[in-house]
């Protein structure tokens, strides 16, 4: 069976995912985009989300690299699609990334708010699942053929997933920032009990990188 993957997932030295107050303006929260210094620096990040051939090599880029590989589809909590709560107003919010998303797969969003899948370029499109996070992970997993599932977060999305022990493999980096607030990742979650171990760890200059396994 495929295997259900957090990839990229960055908290700051203080244990917040995100930084409080997540608008238009502030996707990741306020402070949020600083933890992600690693990511945005590496080849990977630079050729999926600006197209170009510039960025770093090395351990960072080899962890960014590994998140796309052999995904079939994601599953994003609805806060990652975008800033909106609530009933859809209308359908003109298409997401953060544009009209060619960086997935190219299948995304099934998780919202209590039905909305008609959305077709984006590049092999994107938006299917919103209000059954919650089973039947997402069910589609996921239908939809990604054999492939693996990257689910995407945000905080409380990977928390009902660990809860459920479904997540098979976690890359988590640490940056070296300190947020004050916002949504602890781990808050209220007991790995050991839920039977996860620490299976890998490396640091860099921008990030400790750590992998997290079901054993």
């Amino acid at each position: 069976m495929s295997k259900l993957r957090v990839e990229s997932f960055t908290i700051s030295l203080d244990g917040f995912g995100a930084g409080p107050d997540q608008d238009l303006n502030h996707p990741l929260g306020v402070g949020g985009t600083a933890l992600h210094g690693w990511a945005f620096s590496t080849r990977t990040f630079q050729k999926k989300l600006f197209d170009s051939d510039s960025g770093q090599s090395g351990i960072d880029d080899d962890f960014a690299a590994r998140g796309f590989q052999n995904v079939g589809a994601w599953i994003l909590g609805r806060n990652m699609f975008g800033p909106i709560r609530g009933p859809w107003p209308d359908e003109s919010w298409r997401g953060w990334w544009g009209n060619n998303p960086v997935y190219h797969v299948p995304v099934f969003v998780l919202t209590h708010h039905a909305r008609p899948p959305l077709v984006m370029e590049g092999g994107t499109t938006f299917y919103f699942v209000t059954e919650g996070t089973a039947v997402a992970l069910e589609r996921a997993r239908e939809a990604a053929k054999g492939k693996d599932v990257r689910l995407g977060g945000g905080v409380n999305v990977i928390q009902q997933y660990l809860r459920q022990r479904l997540i098979d493999e976690m890359h988590i980096a640490i940056a070296p920032v300190l947020l004050g607030a916002g949504e602890r990742l781990f808050d209220g979650v007991n790995l050991p009990e839920l039977g996860y171990a620490c299976t890998q760890h490396v640091a860099t200059s921008q990030a400790t990188h750590i992998v997290l396994s079901k054993q």
